[in-house]
């Protein structure tokens, strides 16, 4: 009897691991959360996380993203773009049509705003 019931026993552990086995073998294999480096557009907090590599490289590229968590926008993901020089020629032009401005008028109507009593206050 004991022969009969550890041969029971051993039957039953045999099928438990051949059934697990097949579960694991069955399932297909998942796709990342980006393939391609994404476009741009509305990414999530996870996304973000899991593919950060894929989303700087979209930025190098020109692409900006809005940042959401549960669905809610947090943030703003833009290209870095460096202020450049303009030049004295430039600002000329843009100023040329704006109207003069009277310095002495300008110095009063800021006198007449800002206290500029040198005297403690404490």
């Amino acid at each position: 009897m004991i022969k009969t019931a550890k041969k029971a026993r051993a039957a039953k552990k045999k099928a438990n691991v051949k059934a697990t086995a097949r579960k694991k073998k069955s399932t297909p294999p998942t796709k990342r959360a980006y393939a391609k480096t994404p476009k741009g557009g509305e990414i999530t907090q996870r996304e973000l996380r899991n593919a950060s590599g894929q989303v700087m490289r979209a930025l190098d590229a020109g692409a900006s993203f809005i940042v959401t968590r549960n669905g809610v926008p947090v943030g703003e993901l833009k290209p870095f773009q460096p202020r450049g020089f303009v030049s004295k020629a430039v600002v000329r032009l843009a100023f040329q049509n704006a109207p003069r401005v009277n310095f002495r008028r300008f110095q009063a109507d800021l006198d007449s705003l800002v206290d500029q009593d040198a005297t403690p206050r404490g």
